[in-house]
């Protein structure tokens, strides 16, 4: 069973610093695709940034510029390091990750980032 744990949330100080980590388990296969999504309270889950294997990015508008998301396909596990932080990027980020891309959406149990001076 496919597995994915988070880790490197916390409490930041606008415009600082974080960078979060999700390693997969449970498959000897690449995922074909690894990301993150954030949701804010009393806000809908949205999308913060994807990549597939063969690299190409996604991000939210709104990160652009901001976050960089990376991955070591050999393991199986998806980084986002966030720079230069605003309240606005406060919320619960959960890593993502589909083995083909029509497969099961797999999700991380989240990990809270907030961004308060």
């Amino acid at each position: 069973q496919v597995q994915l744990v988070e880790s490197g949330g916390g409490l930041v100080q606008p415009g600082g610093s974080l960078r979060l980590s999700c390693a997969a388990s449970g498959t000897s296969f690449s995922m074909y695709v690894m990301g993150w999504y954030r949701q804010a309270p009393g806000k809908q889950r949205e999308l913060v940034a994807t990549i597939i294997s063969a690299g190409r990015t996604n991000y939210a508008d709104s990160v652009k510029g901001r976050f960089t998301v990376s991955r070591d396909n050999a393991k199986n596990t998806v980084f986002l390091q966030m720079n230069s932080l605003k309240p606005e990027d406060t919320g619960d980020y959960y890593c993502y990750a589909k083995l083909t891309p029509r497969g099961t959406n797999y999700w991380g149990q989240g990990t809270q980032v907030t961004v308060s001076s």
